[in-house]
């Protein structure tokens, strides 16, 4: 299948040696998964296979090889419901992260004793908004943090399971997982139609004298050369980055930073990243 050209760009990055080449090339059939892919890249090339295709045909097979401990959101960043809260309570956290389910938890994150279902808290609030979140929870599903992505999936479709709770050794949340996570390993980022679009040319948005709105995926490169500023760091790319890593937690709506004179304030975040900061100048 192979027409012999040295692996591209794309290709294993530890190239077969010569007697496997020679071996692949008299028996005409792939050996492992790199071949299966640099045949399919080789396709691709040839126009046989168009670029999001061959994405997704890529992601099915590399999520074979991982486990649920590579992608889930951390047990640090869990956005959780108290158990022992009344629904009235529990409304505005849901209405400002607008995730369709919440791990709820005992006495600390270690503990996720149930799922809150966002439909749930809105059939019931109606009723009786003094109702526990306890009350209306329903039964959480449990995956070791060994488990294999392309597994987990198959049990997502089988038990109809949108989220699960990663466990450790010793019981203890380590984090959660959510169907989503692994689909957007196969089809790329998952927007639904209220999500703002990352425009690269509307990065910042003035607002008012010495006011902006500025997006947490902003280059901090391109932050700097809009208001002159000299702002770095090494370890991350972005403002948002640069505000998660001072602030050493994904903040949530409300939160406040000062750096320099650049006053920031998070406009809208969710368990995974910054989505936009108002900035005022002192």
């Amino acid at each position: 299948m192979s027409d012999g050209k040295p692996p591209n760009n794309h290709s294993s990055p530890h190239p077969r040696g010569f007697l496997e080449r020679i071996s692949y090339f008299l028996t005409g059939e792939p050996q492992d998964l790199d071949d299966i892919l640099e045949i399919l890249r080789d396709s691709q090339e040839k126009h046989l296979l168009d670029a999001e295709a061959l994405t997704m045909m890529e992601g099915v097979m590399r999520i074979s090889q991982m486990r649920v401990r590579d992608i889930m959101i951390p047990r640090s960043q869990m956005i959780v419901a108290q158990r022992e809260q009344t629904l009235e309570e529990i409304l505005p956290l849901v209405v400002d992260h607008a995730h369709s389910r919440f791990p709820v938890i005992a006495d600390d994150r270690s503990k996720v004793v149930g799922v809150l279902l966002a439909k749930d808290l809105l059939a019931h609030i109606t009723r009786d908004n003094t109702q526990t979140v306890e009350q209306i929870m329903r039964p959480v599903s449990v995956v070791p943090e060994s488990k294999r992505l392309n597994v987990l999936l198959r049990d997502f479709r089988t038990t109809r399971h949108h989220m699960a709770i990663v466990v450790d050794e010793y019981g203890n949340a380590a984090g959660l997982i959510t169907i989503e996570d692994i689909l957007e390993r196969i089809v790329g980022k998952i927007e639904d139609e209220h999500d703002e679009e990352d425009s690269p040319t509307q990065y910042i948005l003035a607002l008012a004298d010495n006011e902006f709105q500025v997006k947490g995926l902003t280059p901090i490169e391109e932050f700097n050369a809009y208001f002159s500023a000299e702002l770095e760091d090494d370890d991350c790319d972005t403002i948002g980055g640069l505000v998660v890593r001072i602030l050493e937690h994904l903040p949530k709506r409300g939160e406040k930073l000062d750096i320099g004179k650049f006053s920031f304030e998070v406009m809208r975040a969710d368990s995974r990243r910054v989505h936009w900061l108002r900035l005022k100048i002192k």
